[in-house]
């Protein structure tokens, strides 16, 4: 039996909606961060040359909605402790996200002449 391919074209179709939700610039490199286990932000934003306090806030946020990651306060008071998790729907893009990776290092390779 063939595997049933969506219409990722059509703006109803839950892949696409995944699709734009992850193709966000930071997430997957997110995602990849928090695989190591839960974080605080100062650490994602050393790990993540490049990216500000305010769009990992943002980012985070977006992904805390998303039901990807957790937020943890472990101290309420002044200065605040905050650590950020992968859920178990975050930790299931592993597998797909190592399949990705591998398909990146198969088309590094060089080509090897006929």
């Amino acid at each position: 039996m063939d595997p049933v391919i969506p219409d990722v074209l059509e703006e109803s179709c839950a892949t696409r909606q995944a699709l734009e939700r992850l193709a966000a610039k930071w997430r997957i490199l997110l995602v990849y961060a928090l695989l190591d286990g839960p974080q605080r932000p100062a650490r994602l934003r050393r790990r993540l040359p490049g990216i500000t306090q305010k769009v990992l806030t943002e980012t985070l946020r977006g992904m805390e909605a998303d039901g990807l990651v957790t937020r943890h306060v472990h101290k309420e008071t002044a200065p605040r402790h905050v650590e950020y998790g992968l859920t178990e729907l975050g930790k299931s893009l592993q597998a797909p996200l190592a399949a990705i990776c591998a398909w990146a290092a198969d088309q590094a390779r060089p080509a090897t002449p006929d």
